[in-house]
């Protein structure tokens, strides 16, 4: 049996990637998360509230496991742009620690959970894993200090020979009843696309109130490609095991690009709200977010057989 250490497990995205590995009779889990878990949680895994920042509580955190999946980020509402130097700082610590202690435990796969922000400012659509290396470098602190942990794998790769499969999640959401978990600054805990998922579920309030005007974030015309939390946490436990994903990195996404504009009119019909009575209005942006998000999956689908199954409209009547 694998002990799988999964930093960051209290997050959505964590949280899902634990119940697939909960079910599968292969895997033992820990948690390491500063944030209290949820009942389920705690009855099936093992939990550490540790600070994983200190090398010292990495390295007892990972003791005795022999794969690590890293979700652990910093995290606040406005996605870290309000507080760069932090963002950056405390991710800086959690690069070094955890990776540091997974490269002496000489673990069997290291996971990095990556960032889309590492595209940021990506030229070709689709965007394939290739374009990162003529990709220029990101703006804002969250995609550079995610590039800059996935430079962190592959140098203690090359320099300790870490066994990593990097996994960026694009456009991550989760459309359930009880809405988003609130995000939590300095928790250690990685989340859904902040932006994306408050987007999904502001439409939705919204056209079961039949609002009007609905209000959006940023530009309408902005584009996304919706991926729901379940489909890719199927994709970061196919990294973990999968040989094809060895020392390689993968786009997590599904195949639709849309507006923020089209999410808005699915989420209206969705309700049952006429179309012809919706009204949009832009609201400033929240924070820096490229103007297009279209990547490409295809290396996912051929090296690893994953895809995404669930679309963006049965996504979201999820959520009804």
């Amino acid at each position: 049996m694998s002990r799988v250490l999964l930093s960051g497990g209290a997050g959505a995205i964590g949280a899902a990637v634990a119940r697939l590995l909960l079910a599968d009779p292969a895997y033992e889990v820990r948690i390491a998360d500063a944030r209290p878990a949820p009942q389920w949680m705690r009855e099936g895994c093992e939990i550490d509230g540790g600070d994983l920042r200190s090398h010292a509580r990495a390295q007892a955190a990972s003791k005795g496991c022999s794969h690590v999946i890293h979700l652990a980020a910093y995290s606040e509402s406005d996605g870290g742009s309000s507080s760069p130097q932090s963002l950056i700082e405390y991710e800086s610590a959690l690069h070094n620690a955890v990776i540091g202690a997974a490269a002496e435990r000489r673990v069997e796969r290291f996971v990095y959970v990556s960032s889309p922000l590492v595209f940021e400012r990506a030229e070709l659509f689709p965007t394939s894993e290739e374009h990162l290396g003529d990709c220029l470098a990101p703006h804002s602190a969250r995609g550079f200090s995610a590039l800059s942990g996935e430079r962190h794998c592959r140098a203690a790769h090359e320099e300790h020979g870490l066994p990593f499969a990097i996994c960026r999640p694009f456009g991550a959401y989760q459309a359930a009843s009880a809405g988003p978990q609130p995000p939590e600054a300095r928790t250690g805990a990685s989340e859904l696309d902040p932006w994306l998922d408050r987007a999904v579920q502001g439409a939705i309030a919204q056209a079961r109130a039949a609002r009007r005007p609905l209000e959006i974030r940023g530009p309408a015309e902005r584009t996304v490609t919706p991926t729901h939390v379940d489909d890719i946490a199927a994709g970061i436990v196919a990294a973990l095991s999968d040989p094809a994903a060895l020392n390689d990195d993968f786009n997590l996404a599904a195949e639709r690009e849309m507006t923020v504009a089209e999410l808005a009119r699915l989420a209206w019909a969705a309700c049952g709200q006429d179309l012809d009575e919706l009204e949009l209005k832009e609201l400033p942006a929240a924070a820096i977010e490229p103007q297009r998000s279209w990547p490409s999956a295809e290396k996912a689908h051929t090296q690893l057989g994953w895809q995404a199954q669930i679309d963006v409209e049965h996504g979201i009547t999820g959520a009804l």
